[in-house]
Formats: structure tokens, sequence, C-alpha cells
């Protein structure tokens, strides 16, 4: 049944382990990866790599990470794709600010919202 599983599902089922810094300051076990998180291999053929996530793969529920490569016969490299379940993740993309405050336990959709128009008189008020 995963392989029928609908994309919100099998989205879900792309995560990783926490590093033990991470879980101390979260309070969670494991997270969803995204492009941009840093992570270390785990298990298999590039143990110990580290690198960043450059593609997330639901079809494959894997991810292609910066610097694994495989090379074919004629010279040509491409991406290994590595399931989320041989990961580690040691540092989090933080440029989602809904990601962030679900980790932190917070309820995203009660913080304030930063509109556009805030933006702009503060930049404003910084020219003056």
């Amino acid at each position: 049944m995963i392989y029928r599983a609908t994309f919100h599902t099998r989205s879900k089922q792309l995560g990783s382990t926490l590093s033990k810094d991470l879980r101390k300051k979260y309070g969670k076990r494991s997270v969803r990866v995204m492009e941009g998180d840093n992570v270390t291999i785990l298990r298999g053929e590039f143990k110990g790599v580290e690198g960043k996530i450059s593609e997330v793969s639901t079809q494959k529920s894997s991810v292609a990470i910066e610097g694994v490569k495989k090379e074919k016969t004629k010279g040509d490299k491409f991406d290994v794709y590595i399931h989320t379940s041989n990961l580690l993740v040691t540092s989090l993309n933080t440029d989602d600010k809904w990601r962030i405050s679900k980790l932190e336990g917070k309820n995203p959709s009660k913080q304030p919202k930063e509109t556009k128009e805030a933006e702009k008189t503060e930049k404003k008020e910084d020219e003056n």
C-alpha cells in the first residue's frame, strides 16, 4: 500500500533522525527533510559522508545530496538517491518559518504574520 500512497502521505514518510544536539534543542526525535538541510549518511556505500540535500524525491522516498555522485562508464556523473532512514540531520534549513515554529512546539497559525506593508514601512523608517 506504500506504493499507492497519496503525495501528502508520501511526503510525511520522508523523515530522518535528528542529531543529539538538535534533539535537545527541539525535543523531537525526527523531522521531515527539506532541501538545504545538512545531513550525514549512516548506511551504505557513502557511509560517513556529510553534505547538503540538493533534491527531495517523494516518488523514490529518498534524497540527492551534494557531492554524492556515481560515474557511468562513459564518464557521465549522476546523483545517487539515498533513503531518508539512512540519514542523520545535523543542521536544519531555517528559511521556512512555519517549519521552525512547528519544531519549537508553537502553533504557527497563531503567530503574527509579517506583511509586505509592514516590511515596507520598516524600510522607509530605516532610510529616514
